[in-house]
């Protein structure tokens, strides 16, 4: 159920990120002190006073939302359609009635907030990539507009505008990541199998050569399948988990219409935020997602 209520009311939305910062108390964003009390209000939003610093701050100090003149409600309801129904930048703008550069700037404020993935790995483990279209989005003047299509056959590079992006699922955690890269090649593999709970590691991986390097290492066990052959799985040998998270990936980026670059890192974040509240419930969706940028 969408939280329409949170969405028109100023009050709601106000006591819904209070719910959600102060989860395990009032904390001075300033010197972390938890000697903190109220100390009147700032609009709807409460005021506290630091006993320790003896400053004041409210419930949008030091995060995304503070100092921003659009309207709280606003702001989750963009963060909300963002996230769990990909709605592209200029539809935003027409929902919430604000300048496209106004609701692009406070989208992009959002996914850069996102943490980075945290591996760490139990095993199995399938790994395979993926490549998108990302390149400069119209900054270099100097050459012609590229295709939007991979008009190639063969992988990408980021050179070539078709960054790599490893998709990696832990079989016994259920965990899902979703790592953008600059090259596709063995240092990058091993960085990305580094993060484990134990030395050694099952590896499933399909015939790329980047993956060939494994079979060397005794801390891990590759085992692959080979496409080109024809072949796809050898009972709990495959990727297809991996391949049917990042074929959600392309459709989840083309609404934005090219993300460039050096964008693609946060706006891949947000993709893997909006599978992770895909199956919550609305209210318990929006906190997931504003405990995220918090």
């Amino acid at each position: 159920m969408i939280p329409l209520d949170v969405f028109v009311s100023e009050s709601l939305a106000a006591d819904l990120l209070q719910q959600v910062r102060w989860r395990d108390g009032v904390e001075c964003p300033r010197c972390r002190s938890d000697r903190a009390v109220k100390n009147g209000s700032y609009g709807h939003f409460q005021r506290y006073l630091c006993k320790d610093c003896d400053r004041t701050f409210n419930d949008k100090t030091g995060t995304i939302f503070a100092y921003s003149k659009i309207a709280l409600r606003k702001w989750l309801f963009s963060i909300y359609a963002f996230l769990r129904f990909n709605t592209s930048i200029r539809q935003l703008q027409t929902e919430i009635d604000v300048t496209y550069e106004t609701i692009h700037r406070h989208v992009e404020r959002f996914v850069t907030a996102l943490d980075a993935p945290h591996l760490d790995l139990v095993g199995p483990v399938e790994i395979d990539e993926v490549y998108v279209t990302a390149g400069k989005k119209a900054r270099d003047r100097e050459r012609e507009s590229r295709s939007r299509g991979l008009s190639a056959r063969g992988r990408g590079s980021y050179q070539s505008d078709k960054p790599p992006v490893f998709i990696l699922v832990d079989r016994d955690t259920g965990d899902r990541y979703v790592v953008p890269a600059k090259s596709a090649d063995e240092p990058i593999v091993r960085l990305l199998l580094a993060d484990r709970e134990e030395e050694s590691l099952t590896v499933y991986t399909d015939g790329f050569r980047a993956y060939d390097p494994l079979d060397e290492d005794d801390e891990i066990t590759r085992e692959y399948v080979v496409h080109s052959d024809g072949e796809y799985a050898d009972d709990e040998v495959h990727v297809n988990t991996c391949e049917s998270h990042g074929s959600l990936l392309r459709p989840w980026l083309s609404p934005h219409r090219g993300v460039s670059k050096d964008k693609l890192t946060p706006y891949v974040r947000a993709f893997q935020l909006g599978r992770e509240l895909f199956r919550k419930p609305g209210k318990a969706a929006l906190k997931h997602a504003i405990r995220a940028t918090l």
